[in-house]
């Protein structure tokens, strides 16, 4: 039996040995989806003239305009435990889902539990994971007001979160634009470090500081971006850095070009990639941006493998022009949002993205 921070006793239950794969590596792979969504959205001539953002083009969250200066925003995301320690896994997950409203510019409002447990799960473990959802959108600055749950041998657990924004004042994928410098608020690796951590290969402190990433909400980050008028970002997280980069360089027509030095690591996380530690998402997100990727001269193998790895609860990735940019940085590292500068956006002929 375990304890958690204080409150009832859990089982001494592994949530990871009930799952192969968990966090955003879950996700179905880019490549695939791309053909799984094809034909459908705003090109089907259904949709709304309101639906400001949808499937076509694809972004981060739904957004739907009620007013000339209101505009609400859906998102839904759920995925298998990662990690072991119930609430842990709750405070993720909820980190995760309100990481969408953040990276279209929009203050949370509520969420809802999308919840599968298995049916001999104890009720304090299920209510563990409830709890520390419920404590992350609290700090996401809004409440989590109900759910729905189904029986499911494989635990899965998320939130469908609705926030609003300012029509006008939205991040949005399509805003990156030739000679923006691109900005990544936090450092890379989850995937690395959680898969290696199922093969006993990630010691504890490297995955507690990967962990307190993930924890960590988008929403400060977010804030400075959309109070410094801009308006091109995405959040990193299954696709990896090159997949969503190359969804931003898509929607917005242009290249992205990464500086594979410039990256940052979790601890831990590159020594991981050099030993070969790799998630099935990876292997997706490299089919995904292969058409399109072209990869400098003597780069590192592991940073490479850095930059397919898929996130769970990454960091915003912004587009910031030059001359906003000291200002900008300036601006979170007052919020406590570290940065890196880890490219540019460059004007194509083809949209795609680059590693040198």
């Amino acid at each position: 039996m375990t304890t958690n921070g204080g409150g009832p006793t859990l089982p001494a239950i592994r949530l990871t040995d009930l799952t192969d794969c968990g966090g955003c590596a879950a996700k179905l792979g880019a490549d695939v989806l791309a053909d799984v969504l094809a034909g459908l959205g705003a090109g089907a001539g259904t949709a709304s003239a309101d639906l400001i953002a949808g499937l076509d083009p694809p972004d981060d969250a739904a957004v739907y305009r009620l007013t000339d200066e209101l505009a609400v925003i859906g998102t839904v995301d759920f995925f298998p435990p990662l990690v072991d320690d119930p609430r842990t896994y709750g405070e993720i997950a909820a980190a995760n889902a309100c990481s969408d409203i953040f990276a279209m510019g929009g203050r949370v409002l509520f969420a809802l539990s999308v919840a599968a447990f298995p049916e001999a799960m104890a009720p304090a473990t299920m209510a563990a994971i409830v709890a520390g959802a419920a404590t992350v959108v609290t700090k996401a600055g809004g409440t989590l007001a109900g759910g729905h749950t189904i029986v499911d041998p494989e635990p899965k657990f998320g939130l469908a979160v609705i926030g609003v924004a300012h029509p006008d004042r939205l991040l949005r994928k399509g805003g990156a634009r030739p000679g923006d410098v691109l900005l990544l608020t936090k450092p890379l690796g989850t995937g690395l470090l959680v898969s290696g951590a199922r093969q006993g290969r990630t010691s504890p402190d490297d995955l507690a500081v990967a962990i307190a990433s993930m924890r960590t909400l988008n929403r400060a980050a977010a804030e400075v971006l959309v109070a410094a008028g801009i308006r091109g970002a995405t959040d990193v997280t299954g696709f990896g850095l090159l997949g969503h980069g190359l969804e931003v360089a898509r929607t917005s027509g242009t290249r992205l070009a990464f500086d594979a030095a410039a990256l940052p690591a979790l601890p831990g996380a590159l020594v991981l990639a050099s030993a070969g530690i790799e998630t099935g998402g990876a292997g997706h997100n490299r089919r995904f941006v292969a058409p399109t990727l072209d990869v400098g001269p003597g780069v590192d193998r592991s940073l490479v493998a850095l930059a397919h790895d898929p996130q769970t609860s990454g960091g915003l990735l912004a587009a910031v022009p030059p001359d906003r940019l000291a200002d900008v940085e300036a601006a979170l590292a007052a919020a406590g949002v570290p940065a890196w500068r880890v490219g540019h956006v460059e004007a194509a002929a083809s949209p795609g993205v680059s590693l040198a």
